[in-house]
């Protein structure tokens, strides 16, 4: 009965967001179109096609990275609304103060932001397959996906209860989703990197969805580490993420 009520409670958290988000549906979609096109251009067509890769072309070995750079950046973004919400408008009272189970403001909003970056990459999807890229979709690639989704979901809404200023907030995109987006496998093997840049860059939740996602997409054999490895992140940022709006509600 409790799991049943805790159930109800996400799913009422979660729909205000999907009633918002389906009225700015035809919006979303276009404005979600807009990078992924100059990527595949400027990327696949342009420079892509001087570009060697081994096997394969150089859009095929893209995509899987536009997907887990994608992905990172609509999940945390959508969830930076909290942060408003909280310091601004002062409406996160609402939920602090409603009989409902804590995390379920959390579990809500982190399936939210999964939601909309999961729309965002069936776009690009589209999008690939109409450049002539080739990958293949299975269900532990798709899983992948939505577990990059939770992880920088959970980081976005980890920075929307502690930091305190707007700038602040921007400050998180130019120090950490920034140098992710372009270090962390995304354009390039992180193996063209230094040894000591390697290993850090190693061990960023990006990097192992960049590794996962082109793997799986092109049918060669990948480690199972890299999975745990996201698994761990979203365990963690779960906790965290929860403990950092209980204090609110203290």
């Amino acid at each position: 009965m409790k799991f049943q009520e805790n159930l109800m409670d996400v799913w009422t958290v979660f729909w205000r967001d999907w009633v918002v988000l389906r009225r700015r549906m035809t919006k979303f979609i276009l404005s979600r179109m807009v990078a992924p096109m100059l990527y595949l251009v400027a990327f696949g067509w342009g420079l892509g096609r001087s570009i060697d890769v081994g096997s394969g072309s150089y859009l095929d070995f893209l995509v899987p990275g536009i997907l887990a750079l994608n992905s990172m950046n609509i999940s945390f973004n959508s969830i930076t609304p909290v942060h408003a919400e909280r310091i601004y408008h002062k409406s996160l009272e609402e939920y602090i103060i409603a009989p409902i189970w804590p995390d379920a403001f959390l579990i809500g909003k982190v399936l939210a932001a999964v939601l909309r970056a999961l729309i965002s990459s069936a776009i690009i999807v589209v999008l690939a397959l109409l450049f002539g890229a080739h990958f293949t979709m299975t269900p532990l690639f798709l899983l992948v996906l939505v577990l990059n989704c939770i992880v920088f979901a959970e980081i976005g809404f980890l920075a929307a209860m502690k930091i305190s200023t707007y700038e602040e907030m921007a400050q998180v995109n130019t120090y950490i989703l920034l140098p992710m987006s372009f270090l962390c496998g995304t354009f390039f093997s992180t193996h063209a990197l230094p040894t000591a840049v390697r290993c850090f860059i190693e061990l960023l939740p990006l990097t192992h969805t960049s590794y996962l996602l082109r793997g799986l997409g092109s049918g060669a054999e990948v480690s199972m580490l890299s999975l745990l490895v996201l698994i761990a992140y979203a365990a963690a940022g779960l906790f965290w993420g929860s403990r950092a709006f209980r204090r609110l509600t203290e």
